[in-house]
């Protein structure tokens, strides 16, 4: 088999930013990618549009991040978002930026984004091979020397394990990398999924499929004590809750169940009032609207599918004029609104995660190159590292940044060995 300067496994975002960059310093490359086409991931990403990145400062992108996330620093104080966009700018997808500082390409097509990446692969001299699963690392005398795949072996001095993680398993993203790291002596932190739907007891949830709530607050509660908290958007779903701000609190929350835990979620439906206020504001409304019936009044509340839960919940019957709700009852629906309660009994799994937790330690990789501290010639890239972050953009990011520092160093690197 051919000898190579640099083998890339896995055509993600890591992998084909890493691939790339190597062969534009002159590194004859190699990306072995097991599924029939790579970027696979990149296209179903940002709803098929691809959230390349996010234009928050550095600080503030990191705190983004779990408490892995300062292993950053140093690839994002290489290549950054604006790197980044300058990338896809000259590979012919100009990007935009929308709320909360998210970049997507301006087309909205995230194929764009797996072309560009794939055509500045092939412009740049990388050798593409698909259906090419690597079963183990070639390693000799304490040093990286190729990978075994089942077309046979290929052999290089710089390996660059950019296999992804374990979610989206459709998409070739099993875990394949975490096997092959460990076998070369490194240590997995252990992986579960990341920004993953949870379920949710009860058919509340079900009786509320399709509603988008948005400006709320939702709190994260294990055994009833608050862990966390976030503002913004969510989604009722026919198994529980998704949403941005669902996802975000995923990743503790899947860690609480797994402790055995009872965790719940906690829904502030009127954030912008507290309870006095918000208290004093239904007091004027039922004095406004003193013979209207309590569901009708709740139309000027609430969402029309919240109306029949609102009712269930707090025990208020529906034809029940204004005047005549009890002080005790209106302290039930003022409770009611600042305390929307569900139980979380679950999460989605892999299939339905957007990224896996967990991963190669950290420690063990070098943030200035992304070689390994253990193996010389081997190097990280991606989602196969312990680093998650919330969604937004940041994930992609550190994909990239990690991909085109790996892919810089093992270039160097494969020089030496030549």
């Amino acid at each position: 088999m051919k000898d190579y300067d640099v083998i890339v496994v896995g055509g993600g975002a890591a992998g084909l930013m890493g691939a790339g960059q190597a062969a534009s310093l002159g590194a004859s490359t190699l990306l072995l990618e097991k599924m029939d086409q790579p970027g696979r991931k990149i296209f179903i990403t940002g709803k098929f549009r691809c959230n390349l990145t996010n234009i928050a400062p550095v600080p503030e992108f990191i705190e983004h991040f779990n408490r892995e996330g300062r292993f950053l620093r140093q690839a994002f104080h290489r290549f950054f978002s604006k790197e980044l966009m300058a990338f896809f700018e000259v590979h012919g997808v100009p990007t935009v930026t929308e709320r909360g500082g998210r970049v997507f390409p301006a087309s909205g097509k995230s194929a764009d984004v797996v072309s560009a990446l794939v055509s500045g692969c092939r412009e740049a001299g990388v050798e593409i091979r698909t259906y090419a699963p690597v079963e183990r690392l070639l390693i000799e005398a304490d040093r990286i020397q190729g990978v075994v795949t089942p077309q046979g072996a290929f052999k290089a001095p710089c390996v660059i394990l950019a296999c992804g993680g374990a979610s989206y398993p459709g998409t070739g993203s099993t875990g394949d990398g975490y096997s092959l790291a460990e076998a070369a002596g490194h240590r997995i932190v252990p992986v579960r999924p990341a920004l993953v739907p949870l379920l949710t007891a009860g058919n509340t949830a079900q009786n509320l499929q399709g509603l988008s709530l948005r400006n709320v607050n939702l709190t994260l509660l294990a055994d009833g004590v608050k862990t966390g908290q976030y503002f913004g958007e969510m989604l009722f779903t026919h198994f529980g809750v998704s949403g941005p701000i669902v996802l975000t609190l995923s990743r503790e929350a899947v860690d609480l169940l797994a402790a055995g835990r009872k965790v719940s979620l906690s829904i502030d439906l009127k954030p912008a009032l507290n309870a006095a206020k918000l208290d004093q504001r239904i007091l004027r409304d039922f004095d406004s609207h003193g013979k209207k019936q309590f569901q009708t009044y709740l139309s000027q509340l609430l969402p029309r599918k919240l109306i029949p839960v609102c009712i269930e919940l707090t025990g208020i019957p529906a034809e029940k004029t204004c005047h005549q709700v009890t002080s005790t009852e209106r302290r039930r629906l003022l409770d009611w609104l600042k305390d929307f309660r569900l139980e979380v009994n679950g999460q989605r799994g892999f299939r339905h995660a957007i990224v896996t937790a967990g991963g190669v330690e950290t420690r063990q990789i070098d943030p200035r190159s992304m070689e390994s501290r253990l193996l010389p010639g081997l190097y990280f890239a991606g989602e196969i590292i312990d680093v998650d972050a919330d969604t937004g953009g940041y994930n992609l990011q550190a994909a990239f940044s990690t991909g085109w520092l790996a892919g810089q160093s093992a270039a160097q690197c494969g020089a030496t060995h030549e």
